[in-house]
C-alpha cells in the first residue's frame, strides 16, 4: 500500500523531501499543511507553501493525500454524537465517531477493515477482517472530524480515542505512526495523555506500547474472570490466557508508570452477577487499575441484554468497594449504532416516504 502525506512522521518527511531534491528547511510549513489542513483546497496552494514544494507535491514523485469520501453522517438523538461512514481509495468502507463531552470532543478512529478477534457481541467482530488501515487512513478520519466539527461547532478536536473498528494492536506499527504525527505539536498538537488505545488483549502489542516513547492510555477489554468466560466471549483467550494477560498488564504498569484501564461489557446474566464482581476485583487486586464498565450495546449478530440497571449499581459498589476506581461508561450514539461494539460500516436505512 502507497503510504499517503497524511502518513509521513515529520522526520520521514523530511527525508522525502531531501530524497526529492528539495530543501528540508519547508519541512514545517509542509507538515503543518497537511495535518492542519481544514478544508479540501489544493495542498500546494496552502499558505507557507512555496514554489519549490508546490512544483514537488503537483510531480508523479510526490505522495498523493488520502482519499477518503463521506458516504454517509448520522446525527444521535442525543445530541452530542455523530457517526461518519468513509469511503477510502479501494472502496472500502470504516465508521469514525464523533462525540461530544462538557469542554471536550473526542473522535473514535478505526483502525481496520473489520476485525480479526471476533468477538461475539461485537459487531465488528461478527464482520470478519479485511484489511489494515494504513497510517494515513487513520491520520485522514481525525481530520475529517475536526473539519466537520469546525464547520458545526467552531471547536477542536481534544481526544482521541482507538476503539472503532478493529483491533488496533494487531496494527501496531500504523497505529503508532498515526498517533505519534496527530500528538505532534506542529500538527493538530492532540496530548498524549488525551489518547487511549484499546485492545482486546494482545499482549505482543501491550508490551510494545509500554516500551514505546509516548504515554498513551491504554483499555484492556476482560468481560470474564476466568478463561472459561471470558473464552466464551473472546476467542483470542485461547491464544493469549487471562493469567498471561493481567502479567503482561503488570509490566506494562512497572514500566511505564501509568494506570490501566480495564473495560468489562456486562451482559445479562452471564456476567454481571455479584460473584463475577468480587471475582474481577481479587484478579485485579494490587494493580494500578480502573474498571470502566459498559451495558451491552445490541448488535443484529448477538442475542445478550444489558443488564438492570440496579445490577449494573451493585457491580460497581463491589469493584469500588475493594479498592479499584470505576466508572460506568456514558452510553453515546446507541440509537444510531455509534456505541461500543455496534460499527459495522454499514449504511442507514433511507427514511421512508411519506
Amino acid at each position: 500500500m502507497i503510504e499517503t502525506l497524511e502518513g509521513y512522521r515529520y522526520g520521514a518527511m523530511e527525508s522525502l523531501l531531501q530524497e526529492a531534491g528539495v530543501n528540508p528547511v519547508h519541512t514545517r510549513p509542509l507538515f503543518s499543511a497537511v495535518q492542519r489542513r481544514l478544508v479540501n483546497a489544493c495542498l500546494g496552494e496552502a499558505e507557507g507553501i512555496l514554489p519549490p514544494v508546490a512544483r514537488w507535491l503537483s510531480s508523479e514523485s510526490a505522495p498523493p493525500l488520502c482519499s477518503i469520501e463521506q458516504v454517509d453522517c448520522t446525527p444521535s438523538g442525543d445530541g452530542f454524537t455523530e457517526k461518519y461512514l468513509l469511503r477510502l481509495g479501494d472502496g472500502t468502507e470504516v465508521e469514525s465517531v464523533r462525540m461530544g463531552f462538557p469542554g471536550r470532543f473526542t473522535a473514535c478512529l478505526s483502525s481496520q477493515v473489520g476485525c480479526a478477534m471476533g468477538c461475539v457481541f461485537c459487531a465488528t467482530g461478527q464482520m470478519g477482517f479485511s484489511r489494515h488501515l494504513s497510517a494515513g487512513e487513520i491520520v485522514a478520519q481525525a481530520h475529517h472530524v475536526e473539519r466537520s466539527l469546525r464547520a458545526s461547532q467552531g471547536e477542536r478536536l481534544r481526544n482521541i480515542v482507538m476503539m472503532g473498528m478493529g483491533e488496533p494492536l494487531h496494527n501496531f506499527e500504523p497505529v503508532m505512526e498515526a498517533l505519534d504525527i496527530l500528538t505532534d505539536n506542529r500538527g493538530l498538537n492532540i496530548g498524549p495523555a488525551r489518547v487511549a488505545i484499546s485492545t482486546v488483549g494482545h499482549i505482543p502489542g501491550i508490551l510494545q506500547l509500554a516500551r514505546h516513547p509516548k504515554r498513551y492510555s491504554l483499555a484492556v477489554s476482560l468481560h470474564g474472570a476466568s478463561d472459561e468466560e471470558r473464552g466464551a466471549l473472546i476467542p483470542v483467550n485461547k491464544k493469549w490466557p487471562l493469567a498471561d494477560l493481567i502479567e503482561a498488564c503488570r509490566e506494562y504498569t512497572a514500566i511505564k508508570r501509568a494506570r490501566v484501564f480495564f473495560a468489562w461489557t456486562l451482559i445479562g446474566g452471564v456476567n454481571d452477577s455479584a460473584d463475577h464482581a468480587h471475582r474481577l476485583a481479587v484478579l485485579l487486586h494490587g494493580m494500578d487499575a480502573h474498571v470502566n464498565l459498559i451495558p451491552l450495546n445490541a448488535t443484529e449478530g448477538y442475542e445478550g441484554q444489558a443488564p438492570e440497571e440496579g445490577n449494573i449499581r451493585e457491580f460497581q459498589r463491589i469493584i469500588q468497594d475493594s479498592g479499584l476506581p470505576s466508572t460506568v461508561r456514558q452510553r453515546r450514539g446507541i440509537d444510531v449504532a455509534a456505541g461500543c461494539g455496534q460499527l459495522k460500516a454499514k449504511r442507514r436505512s433511507p427514511a421512508p416516504r411519506l
